[in-house]
């Protein structure tokens, strides 16, 4: 039987303490939603030089951000049979200064991250304040199930 998720781990980062390919394994098949069959994602950590040039190339933005999600087939016709896709970016200096900045341990903002990032390689999207509401609702959701806490509940 084939492999529901197959996911290419790559660091590109200096930063000590990041997660391993296992780890990533277990929070992304977390956030699959059951009518995914397959999928296959890049998990890619990477230091402030290059999160800034993505952000500032792919999104307009010249700043380093935490986490960056590119969808592969985002703009091609449904293809039945064919996997969902994409890579995840995460800026390893921002995800350590947004845990400290929290009080949030590194692998469970990490975790948070991932789940953040599969959700939107799935259609997930937080422009508007009520599908913001409902992918935060899901992440905490989800976190919960690997029993980690609430990020958002600072903010309730």
């Amino acid at each position: 039987m084939k492999q529901r998720l197959e996911i290419c781990h790559q660091i590109e980062s200096t930063a000590t303490g990041l997660p391993s390919t296992a780890q990533f394994q277990i929070w992304a098949e977390a956030a699959l939603l059951p009518e995914i069959a397959t999928a296959e994602i890049t998990f890619r950590i990477v230091d402030t030089e290059e999160g800034q040039q993505l952000n500032r190339d792919y999104r307009g933005k010249d700043y380093a951000t935490n986490v960056l999600t590119f969808t592969f087939d985002e703009d091609m016709p449904d293809v039945p049979g064919l996997p969902l896709m994409g890579d995840i970016v995460f800026c390893a200096q921002v995800v350590e200064k947004e845990a400290l900045e929290q009080n949030i341990s590194l692998i469970d903002h990490y975790a948070h991250l991932t789940i953040h990032g599969v959700l939107h390689l799935q259609g997930y999207d937080h422009l508007e304040e009520d599908e913001a509401e409902a992918m935060e609702t899901l992440e905490t959701k989800l976190l919960a199930t690997l029993g980690i806490s609430d990020p958002y509940a600072a903010e309730k």
